[in-house]
């Protein structure tokens, strides 16, 4: 048994000879062959630093300018079509033409007492400008003498096609009317041997508009010169209102 104070044994003989050549856990001839490996410090690459920009997304100024002079003209272009389609479908007042007047009776009683019979017959002709069907209610003849109203006789209604012409007869019938205010004109006409007087002619009636009915109405006005003793008119001038 061995006593502890005693110096360690040395793991290797000393009659062994130190190691020489160095030992780098390869096959020492491949050693040989190798050079000896330094790793290399790592590169570093310095670039500038830039202020990121934001960029706007899905926009073309190009594109965006093209889409909206696109737009304009279609609008425009629908714009028009419509303003073509109200100015062509809005309906219009009928045209109201007289195509005659006829005096079947006409007397003046002088003053003192001052009277006008009058039997007058009228041909009207009334055309639709439009291109929708015209009822017409009533057309309403009236006369007057010197802008005084001396009576009015209300004709039947009836019904005109697009764009077409009906004709209509009326008779007006009055008898002693009074004109005492107008006595002395009267006494002139008298003399003259012919009598001015006025008419006006109204007709009122509905236009199916789709599904709307539209009021439309025409008038036109006549003024007269007859001559007393054949009852003929002497001068006729007509005019729409």
């Amino acid at each position: 048994m061995e006593k502890t104070g005693d110096p360690a044994a040395p793991l290797l003989p000393p009659h062994y000879p130190p190691p020489t050549e160095p030992c780098y856990g390869v096959p020492a001839a491949e050693a040989a062959l190798q050079e000896p490996y330094f790793p290399e410090p790592p590169a570093y690459v310095l670039l500038p630093f830039y202020p990121r920009r934001h960029r706007r997304r899905g926009r073309c100024h190009c594109c965006g300018s093209l889409l909206s002079s696109s737009a304009l003209l279609s609008s425009a272009f629908l714009l028009v079509i419509l303003c073509s389609a109200a100015f062509f479908l809005w309906p219009s007042d009928p045209q109201l033409t007289v195509a005659r007047l006829r005096f079947d009776d006409l007397r003046v009683t002088p003053p003192p007492f001052a009277t006008i019979d009058v039997v007058l017959s009228v041909d009207l002709m009334v055309r639709n400008p439009d291109f929708f069907s015209l009822d017409y209610r009533s057309i309403v003849v009236s006369i007057g003498y010197r802008g005084r109203p001396l009576g009015s006789v209300t004709a039947d209604g009836g019904h005109v096609r697009a764009r077409g012409v009906s004709h209509v007869h009326t008779k007006l019938d009055l008898d002693g009317i009074l004109v005492l205010n107008d006595a002395i004109y009267l006494i002139e006409d008298l003399f003259r041997g012919s009598l001015p007087l006025d008419t006006v002619t109204e007709v009122q009636g509905r236009m199916r508009l789709f599904f709307f009915d539209v009021p439309v109405q025409g008038n036109v006005s006549c003024a007269l010169n007859v001559n007393l003793e054949n009852q003929e008119v002497i001068r006729q001038d007509c005019y729409s209102e």
